[in-house]
């Protein structure tokens, strides 16, 4: 099939760009790629696209390689593009990995070893980020024989379950440390290397919607695909003594329960005591039941009666693949989900998801209690009337701690980490809570005000409950399908509440050529020769407005700023500078400016004085009339153009007072992002080191069946990096660094600054 991309390596320097390596992908759409080869001349130069980068580049073609999708993705498992090159050119190996799929038997490096497995998960680790439109592929390895317990997972990535298996007995691992297990000519019907199944086992397998039993006779190879050959209990009519062949993979070693497959259920397996019925689960609740492999986990997404049953039957989703359909049964379609992920079971038989409910009881002393006597309209126990921000005063006593904050579950903590610096000690945003909205949305925006934003200012904390509820209530208002479990953006998240659901007013209008743009948050990007290495984040804002020609049309509330980036992965700089106050008053459109020189009203700027490096490498360059013509005398600024600033009428002819008052936000919470985990750092003071830390999931409790640890610490230690010179901190080694000072420094995803004057307006 052809796709719409067309993907390229860099296998030589290209002109202008010397400093670029050598065995980076990068990609064109294959349209674009048409129409610069036909309009060319005998010089081709695509404007490609670098994973990770947002910024297209003139590339002579004859510099670059092309590869398919395929190799792309094996490629970009590769942590550096030297790899990436070196393996690109030893084509028999990228060429072997593209033939290698799950079932197949291999050896795999992992610690110096070579180790023996079979391979379960071919496939992305984590999605394509920002506009990137593939991401690596890398293979999950069941580690077999001898060397189980060699490996390093479960078959887990980040708490998202991709294959099963033992503990410490999977791999993840890019193509160059796989390699096939040489066939020794076996014969027609010999095993395949697996321990799964063999002759004798009993089994249990899965065809049309149903989970069946029988005893293995044979297991063979057909093609590139394992077929087990089953002597079956019962056939689909009824009939006892017949023989089926099913794919390995639709093959579960042991008996199911009836319970898991939807049939008869055994009333001895079932306890139907009033005490064990949970009468208040509903469609959407987090459940849990008993599986032949275990506790299984998942929603509600259907409750009814099914053909020929009388039972009220539940339909869950699953978070792993332990179910028998994608929603149907015996071909009726009753609700949509992941294929394997839908298992229907007597509603008496699910009970609520057991880790957060031993969550909450396990702390629930640690945890101020609701006074259930006041007027809750029908929410027990939750505090209805607005909580204020935690204040200074109160953040060691509420926030500081384990399980404090937002508790993290299923790839949650890009959610965590946002409503948490949102609302934990600011009321900039709480606007959005009270707003009148359509009667559609009004159950998000009362889960988020009632369920999450009330507890974490009245207790320090939020069960993973409640944000999971928020995930499944957008998904069922149709805006993703993954939102309950996979990795998403905070400012995907954050653009979804703000303008699809509570319809606020854009934070960020924008002015551009007389036009004005509106926004929720403002990604910033810097032209290829900006000159700057430790940059504060006022400059980077400056550089950015600078380099676009923008201007703010008016003083936001609130300002989201995204910092550049090449994806998550690629950090454009080693660290950042915090700027605790972001003067905003030069980045206006309109309003009375000062000029930089003498202090008197500025009339005209010149945007080309920007980098001269006999000016601050902060601030826009304006001038009154008399200061520029002074500062363009010099013959290197003769030619500079310099444009009139919008001055109101009230100000001509006047001079301004050297104590005009400048527009300032001020800095209130940074998301940091590492290794595709968020976590968010919290300005709670006026000090330097009135810093918070708070990590969504810093522990764990029990591995499939646990659950997250989320932690609140202070962390004065940023203060002193806050007071560094500039050079000094340049010189400071990451690793080494004191605390998480490191993770705000380096790590920076987005920065929230908030205005405590504009806010009262908004």
């Amino acid at each position: 099939m052809e796709t719409q991309y067309l993907y390229f390596i860099l296998t030589e320097s290209p002109e202008y760009y010397r400093h670029m390596n050598l065995g980076r992908i990068c990609h064109i759409r294959r349209f674009k790629y048409n129409s610069e080869i036909t309009n060319s001349g005998s010089t081709i130069k695509l404007p490609v696209f670098f994973i990770g980068s947002s910024l297209d580049y003139k590339i002579n073609m004859s510099c670059l390689k092309e590869l398919s999708q395929e190799e792309a993705q094996l490629l970009l498992a590769l942590p550096e593009d030297h790899d990436r090159l070196k393996w690109f050119k030893e084509r028999d190996a990228l060429q072997r990995a593209l033939t290698l799929s799950e079932g197949n038997a291999v050896t795999v490096e992992e610690g110096g070893e070579t180790l023996r497995g079979i391979i379960r998960y071919v496939g992305h680790l984590t999605p394509p980020k920002y506009e990137d439109p593939i991401s690596g592929v890398f293979f999950g390895i069941e580690l077999q024989g001898e060397d189980k317990g060699k490996g390093n997972t479960n078959g887990s990535y980040r708490t998202k379950q991709l294959f099963t298996c033992e503990k410490y007995s999977g791999v993840f691992a890019s193509f160059n440390r796989v390699r096939p297990v040489a066939p020794t000519s076996p014969p027609p019907s010999s095993q395949p290397e697996t321990d799964e199944v063999a002759p004798g086992d009993r089994v249990t397998y899965f065809v049309e919607d149903h989970f069946r039993h029988g005893m293995v006779v044979d297991v063979q190879k057909k093609g590139r695909e394992h077929v087990v050959r089953i002597s079956t209990d019962t056939d689909e009519n009824g009939k006892t003594g017949g023989e089926i062949e099913v794919p390995l993979q639709a093959i579960a070693k042991g008996e199911l329960p009836a319970e898991a497959e939807g049939m008869d259920v055994d009333t001895a397996q079932v306890e139907t005591n009033t005490d064990d019925i949970y009468t208040n689960l509903t469609v959407d609740s987090v459940v849990e039941v008993t599986l032949a492999t275990g506790n299984g986990y998942g929603i509600i997404r259907w409750i009814g009666t099914l053909p020929d049953r009388q039972e009220i039957m539940a339909g869950l989703e699953l978070e792993e693949e332990y179910g028998v359909s994608d929603g149907t049964f015996k071909g009726q379609r009753f609700f949509s989900c992941p294929q394997r992920r839908a298992l229907f079971v007597k509603l008496i038989s699910c009970r609520p998801d057991s880790r957060f409910q031993s969550l909450a009881s396990n702390y629930s002393e640690m945890m101020p209690k609701y006074d259930n006597t006041e007027k809750d309209n029908g929410h027990n126990g939750v505090m209805l009337d607005p909580v204020p921000p935690i204040t200074e005063d109160q953040v060691k006593q509420l926030l500081i701690g384990r399980m404090k904050g937002i508790q993290g579950h299923c790839n949650s903590c890009y959610m965590d980490a946002a409503l948490f610096s949102l609302f934990s000690c600011s009321s900039v945003l709480d606007s959005m809570l009270f707003k009148s909205t359509n009667p559609q949305d009004a159950p998000i925006q009362k889960t988020l005000l009632h369920d999450i934003v009330n507890p974490l200012r009245s207790k320090g904390f939020v069960e993973g409950q409640h944000i999971m509820k928020l995930r499944q209530q957008l998904q069922n208002q149709g805006y993703s399908r993954s939102f309950t479990t996979d990795e998403k953006d905070p400012e995907e998240f954050l653009n979804v509440i703000m303008h699809h659901i509570l319809a606020l007013d854009p934070l960020l209008k924008l002015s551009a050529g007389g036009k004005v743009q509106e926004s929720y948050c403002y990604q910033i990007f810097l032209d290829q020769n900006h000159s700057l290495v430790l940059p504060t984040v006022q400059q980077l804002i400056e550089h950015s407005f600078h380099s676009a020609g923008l201007k703010l049309a008016e003083v936001p509330s609130c300002l989201m700023l995204q910092m550049p980036r090449f994806g998550k992965k690629f950090k454009m700089f080693d660290k950042i500078i915090p700027s605790l106050e972001l003067d905003v008053t030069d980045l206006l459109s309109e309003g009375p400016q000062q000029c930089m020189i003498c202090g008197n009203l500025a009339q005209v700027e010149c945007t080309e004085c920007f980098k001269d490096p006999a000016f601050s490498q902060t601030g826009f360059k304006i001038f009154c009339n008399t200061c520029a013509a002074q500062v363009h005398s010099h013959p290197h600024r003769r030619s500079h153009e310099l444009v009139n600033l919008d001055i109101p009428k009230g100000y001509l002819g006047h001079g301004v007072p050297h104590t005009l008052t400048r527009d300032k936000l001020e800095l209130f919470a940074v998301l940091c992002i590492e290794t595709s985990h968020y976590v968010s750092f919290i300005k709670y003071g006026p000090n330097n080191q009135d810093w918070i830390f708070f990590d969504s999931m810093a522990d764990r409790q029990g591995e499939r069946d646990g659950f997250n640890i989320p932690e609140v610490h202070a962390c004065p230690e940023v203060g002193m990096y806050l007071e560094m010179p500039p050079a000094e901190l340049a010189n400071q080694v990451p690793r080494d660094m004191k605390g998480v000072a490191k993770r705000l420094f380096c790590d920076a995803y987005m920065y929230l600054y908030q205005s405590t004057s504009m806010c009262l307006y908004r």
